[in-house]
């Protein structure tokens, strides 16, 4: 971890950095703890395009939401649970037990920590893998002062399997087990605020929030149990939305469409500069008079970002027209 951060693999997520002291030494986090207990939450819900499919209007220029993102947000679902069961682990102690609770957001390093309790093994894609649920899982944990008998660390099953690596479109896994954060399309289409670097733009394709092919290709995922936890709260909304219809949001429209979930993070700013980046890929002519509108948006974010929209698609056009 200390050297990742060294190497500047994390581009501008400089929280990594204030808080890497806590990462590798819990009782940092919560003084005199002695468990971390990790828990693992699946999202693998059944594809709603196949169930809504044929109640949808065609859309000629969808878009592509990770997966995790297509429901309320995970941190307040898991959140409300786990609250409840914190109380409990506190209790089992005597009158000074303490404990604090985290979904994704505490300074622990929790996938070494839910591969060290036998939850799951951390796979060439650096996400962790369960052998009973696959990778499509939200972790969480409880941290405490209490005691609890240890579990046996998960061995890593990855084997001679590179399927990762190899379906990364960005070539962002460097090397086993190595994500250089800068080329990752999740971290461009959500952790950075400003510019997506020109080389990277056409890799994106059309993926507004995130990517899901280093996960979607795990063949351990075929062990995957649908998520009974996540299941009311997806949002099939978000399941391939019109990028022509986001990208005519205004402010307050962004915040009623995503209000409660993980896509707030990004900002109308940041989401509709991926828009224009997914619409410019896209290359549909059709898309260039909504993109000449955002050329004159109040976001030099955004306005950047159309008029290299509207460039890859003219470029396009005319060399279709001389075949």
């Amino acid at each position: 971890f200390q050297r990742w951060l060294g190497e500047r693999q994390h581009g501008e997520m400089a929280w990594l950095e204030r808080n890497a002291h806590k990462r590798v030494e819990p009782r940092r986090v919560l003084a005199g703890a002695k468990s971390v207990v990790v828990l693992a939450t699946s999202y693998d819900v059944q594809d709603p395009r196949s169930k809504v499919q044929g109640h949808q209007p065609l859309q000629s220029t969808p878009g592509v939401v990770a997966r995790y993102a297509q429901f309320a947000d995970y941190h307040d679902v898991i959140g409300e649970r786990l609250k409840t069961l914190t109380a409990l682990v506190t209790e089992l102690g005597s009158s000074g037990t303490r404990s604090l609770w985290y979904v994704d957001t505490g300074p622990l390093l929790e996938r070494d920590l839910a591969q060290r309790a036998g939850l799951g093994f951390v796979g060439k894609h650096t996400n962790l893998i369960s052998t009973q649920l696959g990778n499509w899982i939200f972790l969480s944990e409880i941290i405490t002062t209490f005691e609890f008998e240890p579990d046996e660390p998960k061995q890593n099953h990855c084997g001679k399997c590179v399927r990762c690596i190899e379906a990364c479109p960005t070539n962002a896994i460097t090397a086993p087990f190595n994500v250089d954060a800068r080329r990752c399309i999740s971290y461009l289409t959500i952790e950075l605020k400003g510019s997506i670097p020109l080389e990277l733009r056409p890799l994106i394709g059309n993926r507004i929030y995130g990517c899901d092919d280093c996960l979607a290709i795990c063949p351990w995922n075929r062990f995957a149990r649908e998520g009974r936890m996540m299941k009311p709260h997806v949002r099939i909304d978000l399941n391939t939305p019109d990028l022509m219809e986001l990208l005519a949001l205004d402010d307050v429209e962004f915040k009623a469409k995503f209000a409660g979930t993980p896509i707030l993070r990004t900002k109308r700013r940041g989401l509709l500069r991926n828009v224009c980046v997914a619409l410019g890929n896209v290359g549909d002519g059709r898309a260039l008079p909504a993109l000449q509108r955002a050329t004159e948006d109040s976001e030099p974010l955004i306005r950047e970002h159309a008029a290299w929209a509207i460039a890859r698609i003219q470029v396009r056009l005319h060399s279709a027209a001389r075949i």
